[in-house]
């Protein structure tokens, strides 16, 4: 992977803010997108923009468009078909949605299982869910040393009546990754579903469904490199049986039952430009079937990415004044993403931010939110902490340029 060829992809790299070069260590918020997915988005608004079922060539190519993201993002997960990739808005409302229609047969007595690490779009749609139906809910704690799940407190809490287990793959705030594997295997022991959040997992590491064996799964295409478009990957079985809430003239057939509305065509394109860049990061030649080529392609950025994190731990080891929520060992790199929670003795999350910001290098600070993390680690009232993610387009020369700046920001 050549890094000078991959940032010159991306306009937001290449830019001038009063005249320097801005540095994005927010990819946890979101990515930057590359030319290949703007141009994409707009070639179809621009000549083919309409809706499905129409008798017309722009029509047509919508129909086509639709499949060929499903098909992307079927290849991006290794679901075994693409029927099984829903779309929608963002991963927020499509996990609302499906957790109505999965929570309409729960009643009293049942439980839920939620996690203190993940994202509350994996939260309290499913606490409210089981508000509406009076079952209970129960969250697993981290441990804080490394804000990796308590898998002996999860084991304590499944029991017969668990009806779901709400998950994420990886951390959006400290970048720990779960055992998922071992998650489905358990709650599966109980008759369980599982709903995996892969948002902020999907931009760093190759997923697969089906070793994964996992129920449903969401991500967000806008963190890995694409527009604004949630996904969600569910099993036939669920998908067929399961009642969506839907306009009733609307086909009841899998997926569409589950797509409420029209769907966002020109980020759909954006969805297999973004999945097809990936892929292209392989070096391998085009006709190569896109799952190999995303395999080796993430291969090369979790290699970049795991440089990026060894660099910035190593760094941070002189600054006594900062302090670190999350997988500190550089010997653990495969069990995190590029993604650091930081406070600062005596500062505000936000005075940080702000001071980088004015710097033109952007980061995140709050909760993000991860509520019952944060409240766990005893940071929610201070303002939450200071986020640092990066994404394969960063560089070792940009973490430097940031380190220098703490610096500075210590030495006042």
């Amino acid at each position: 992977m050549n890094l000078n060829q991959v940032r010159r992809q991306f306009p937001a790299l290449m830019q001038q803010v009063a005249g320097r070069s801005p540095i994005f260590l927010d990819g946890p918020g979101g990515s930057q997108v590359p030319q290949s997915v703007l141009s994409a988005m707009s070639a179809y608004l621009g000549y083919f923009n309409s809706n499905l079922g129409g008798a017309f060539f722009s029509s047509d190519k919508t129909v086509e468009l639709m499949n060929n993201a499903r098909q992307a993002v079927a290849d991006l997960l290794n679901a075994p078909a693409k029927e099984q990739i829903v779309f929608g808005a963002n991963m927020t409302s499509l996990t609302f949605s499906f957790s109505r229609a999965i929570s309409r047969d729960w009643q009293a007595g049942d439980e839920v299982i939620v996690t203190n690490a993940d994202h509350f779009s994996n939260v309290s749609s499913w606490r409210q869910a089981a508000e509406d139906k009076g079952a209970s809910v129960h969250a697993v704690k981290v441990n804080e040393a490394d804000c990796t799940l308590d898998m002996d407190h999860f084991r304590s809490l499944l029991s017969s009546k668990t009806k779901l287990v709400a998950v994420t793959y990886a951390s959006n705030t400290t970048g720990s990754i779960n055992d998922i594997k071992q998650i489905v295997e358990l709650a599966h022991q109980v008759g369980a579903l599982v709903y995996v959040d892969a948002v902020h997992y999907a931009p760093h590491e190759l997923i697969d469904v089906q070793a994964l064996d996992c129920d449903f799964l969401a991500c967000s295409v806008y963190k890995f490199f694409g527009p604004h478009v949630g996904v969600v990957y569910g099993k036939m079985a669920h998908l067929a049986g399961f009642t969506p809430y839907k306009v009733e003239p609307a086909k009841d057939v899998v997926p569409g039952r589950w797509e409420t509305g029209t769907q966002s065509f020109e980020g759909l394109a954006g969805v297999v430009a973004a999945i097809d860049y990936i892929a292209s990061l392989s070096g391998l030649p085009e006709d190569t079937p896109r799952r190999e080529r995303l395999s080796v392609a993430f291969a090369n950025t979790k290699a970049h990415e795991m440089a990026l994190s060894a660099h910035f731990l190593s760094r941070l080891q002189a600054f006594p004044q900062i302090r670190l929520y999350g997988i500190a060992d550089t010997e653990r790199l495969a069990e995190r993403t590029p993604t650091f929670a930081l406070t600062f003795d005596g500062m505000a999350p936000r005075a940080v931010s702000e001071y980088l910001g004015k710097h033109h290098i952007c980061v995140w600070d709050g909760n993000f939110y991860a509520q019952g993390l944060c409240e766990q680690l005893g940071v929610m009232e201070s303002g939450g902490v200071v986020r640092i993610g990066c994404m394969h387009y960063n560089t070792i020369e940009e973490l430097d340029v940031l380190f220098g700046h703490f610096e500075t920001l210590l030495a006042q």
